[in-house]
């Protein structure tokens, strides 16, 4: 029981010397000291960067062949990333985007069956473009990905980090060209403008760490409510 306080009490001792730096302007960030000066964005900050939009397994799709109703229809893509449709066949979707595979529904339409057709497809819904968010948040799973996503909406998607959570141990998990790669975030240093809320992928992996300390005083809490009263009021 002593090296168990003893470890507490350091522990309770580091944070207590922890301080907030205050926000001060850089090259990356503008800090305000007015609230009332903050500029409202222009129409540019308001739209992210485009980001092609990928057909994926289970995907459901709109196919609309101009002039020809029987051939448009709502598909959903297979397990495999294909598509199957009358005098087209079965083409394959996967990693196109909706322009692309118009552009290959054309192609196998054009002389055989249809002199100069016009194909559009749109994305209904996606099930492939997800991110996992996993680790100390409140609601680890799959959520989808869109053109704004960051590594913090992303957690907060996830309805934000738990009680145990690393803030200074982010990892996210992508594979580029093939290549596994890791990449090490601080989300106290993104809140306070350090660096930029990196952009999340479809497929990307994101871990939040574990933080022992805080499971050693919920435990120290859960054990010794009447001595660990004084030392909560410490923290706080």
């Amino acid at each position: 029981m002593r090296n168990f306080c003893t470890a507490l009490l350091v522990m309770i001792a580091v944070t207590g010397c922890a301080r907030r730096e205050p926000l001060v302007s850089t090259d990356r960030l503008t800090v305000v000291s007015d609230a009332s000066a903050l500029p409202a964005p222009n129409r540019q900050d308001l739209t992210a960067a485009d980001r092609p939009a990928l057909i994926g397994p289970l995907d459901t799709i709109q196919v609309d062949v101009f002039n020809v109703p029987d051939l448009s229809r709502e598909m959903q893509v297979d397990a495999s990333g294909r598509i199957a449709m009358p005098l087209v066949g079965t083409v394959d979707a996967r990693g196109k985007t909706a322009q692309e595979l118009a552009a290959a529904v054309e192609t196998a339409l054009r002389g055989r069956y249809v002199r100069n057709p016009e194909v559009t497809v749109n994305i209904k819904s996606s099930v492939s473009q997800v991110v996992t968010i996993d680790g100390q948040v409140v609601e680890p799973g799959l959520y989808p990905v869109t053109n704004q996503m960051t590594l913090l909406r992303a957690i907060a998607s996830a309805k934000g980090m738990n009680e145990f959570a690393r803030t200074e141990e982010v990892v996210i998990l992508r594979t580029v060209e093939g290549r596994k790669m890791a990449g090490l975030y601080n989300i106290e240093a993104i809140r306070r403008g350090a660096y930029d809320d990196p952009p999340i992928y479809a497929n990307d992996v994101i871990v939040v760490g574990d933080s022992p300390q805080r499971r050693l005083f919920r435990d120290f809490v859960s054990v010794a409510p009447l001595l660990a009263a004084p030392l909560i009021a410490v923290l706080q």
